[in-house]
């Protein structure tokens, strides 16, 4: 349904800001989506451990982003509660969101950085959970803000906070995340955007035999029957595109196309599929799949639109 993601500063109040976030979601008496946090002690890792070089670093991160694209669906929220201080890293998660087709939005605990070491120093005091000096300063130095011109970091809802105030200061801002995650969208909704997925991530692993074979035919059957239309109608293009069958798209063709052509772009269309993406899941093997798939590909390529 969506992906949260949160980020700050290390000692922001991040998990303040989830669980906030996760009691807003939870308010409706019956819902129809499930909502779960993902963050490091879901897998029993030590922070100071985690971030202590880059490699266990790297590891982290990997760890969270295969949870979070195991645990993606239509009907679960997912929030990732982390630093998420790498804008790579965000882009990466919105990489696995677009994969899902599901919404997909950033929250920014904008904590002053003293106010954070304060925190961090009173968690330290109080014998809680908090981060080694060298290892805070290394992590608030390489801090990247999220910026919301980022496609990966937009929507993005910002919770400010400091010593004199409480993360309740901003309850209209979690609200207005809530909002834009739960909120029905029609054919007039403009202010919610749900994520789609492009070849790159959504039919990225035809692998096995019957996949490649079913992919083959049905990309060849698509480029024959354009031939067959153009070579039919002496190379007029029908004004309602060509049909390639029932409950499939028509192809839309701004001018005539040769075999030549059509070949060639058969063959990147079937590279393409066949990569291996960030994020991509198995997509359907059936034949009309495969055409849809193609025929999407054609009209973005030579479509009038």
């Amino acid at each position: 349904m969506a992906l949260v993601v949160i980020c700050g500063q290390p000692c922001s109040g991040k998990s303040k800001a989830a669980l906030a976030l996760v009691e807003a979601l939870k308010e409706p008496s019956e819902l129809k989506y499930q909502v779960r946090i993902i963050d490091e002690a879901c897998f029993h890792l030590d922070r100071n451990q985690s971030y202590a070089n880059m490699p266990s670093e790297k590891n982290l991160r990997g760890v969270l982003r295969s949870e979070v694209d195991r645990s993606l669906s239509k009907d679960t929220v997912i929030i990732v509660d982390s630093l998420n201080n790498i804008k790579g890293y965000r882009y990466e998660l919105w990489c696995l969101a677009r994969a899902a087709g599901i919404r997909y939005c950033v929250v920014y605990c904008d904590v002053e950085d003293n106010d954070c070491r304060k925190w961090n120093q009173e968690r330290r005091e109080k014998g809680g959970d908090n981060y080694d000096d060298a290892i805070f300063e290394d992590l608030v130095r390489r801090f990247e803000k999220p910026e919301r011109r980022n496609r990966w970091d937009s929507p993005l809802f910002e919770l400010k906070s400091s010593s004199s105030s409480s993360l309740s200061d901003s309850a209209s801002v979690v609200d207005d995340a809530v909002s834009y995650i739960t909120k029905k969208v029609d054919s007039k909704t403009r202010d919610v955007k749900i994520l789609q997925p492009t070849i790159a991530t959504q039919t990225s692993r035809f692998s096995d035999a019957n996949s490649l074979y079913e992919l083959d035919k049905a990309t060849q059957e698509v480029t024959n029957a354009i031939a067959e239309a153009q070579s039919r109608d002496l190379g007029m293009l029908p004004a309602n595109g060509i049909s390639i069958g029932k409950d499939l798209p028509p192809i839309n063709l701004s001018r005539s196309v040769g075999l030549p052509e059509l070949r060639r772009l058969r063959r990147t269309f079937m590279k393409l599929t066949g990569q291996t993406s960030l994020s991509g899941r198995p997509p359907p093997s059936n034949s009309d799949s495969a055409k849809r798939m193609f025929i999407d590909y054609l009209n973005r390529e030579l479509g009038t639109s």
